[in-house]
């Protein structure tokens, strides 16, 4: 299976999931890593514009398509199960201690979660700290740049 994630040029290679650790985010903890990727270019795209303005629109984007291997296990979440809310701004602890518990038990490298930024989309959440995750590939990295009508 392949996923997407964009990135700054500099983070491209980068699966240790410590850029989320700083900060925390919809599905972790701040200190807790977690590698975010989506199922395709334009959710990747979404889930980080909307933390972005014209202003402040990096030049050094770049977007990664990584290699998920059929024999790696994807541990799914359905939206049936999470609280109404679940996809609310600023992100609830429920579903930071979702995605914490999912890095803690490390029963799978990957977890197929909704995307709270395009409905019926969804995210891969990559557990850095897996055996498994030396079976994930970088496969392609192709600079990104935004087309700035997405501003207007």
């Amino acid at each position: 299976m392949r996923v997407f994630r964009l990135s700054r040029k500099i983070y491209a290679n980068d699966l240790s999931g410590k850029g989320a650790a700083k900060f925390g985010n919809r599905w972790n903890s701040k200190g807790v890593e977690m590698v975010y990727s989506a199922q395709s270019r334009a959710p990747a795209m979404a889930e980080v514009l909307v933390h972005l303005s014209l202003e402040d629109l990096p030049e050094d984007y770049v977007m990664v398509e990584l290699d998920i291997p059929n024999s790696i296990k994807i541990e799914e979440l359905s939206v049936k199960n999470l609280d109404i809310g679940w996809n609310a701004h600023p992100p609830t602890s429920q579903t930071q201690k979702t995605g914490d518990k999912f890095i803690d038990e490390k029963k799978s490298c990957v977890f197929k979660v909704p995307s709270a930024v395009v409905k019926g989309d969804f995210n891969f959440l990559i557990n850095p700290n897996h055996p498994e995750i030396k079976k994930l590939k970088v496969i392609e990295i192709v600079v990104f740049p935004f087309d700035t009508r997405i501003f207007k």
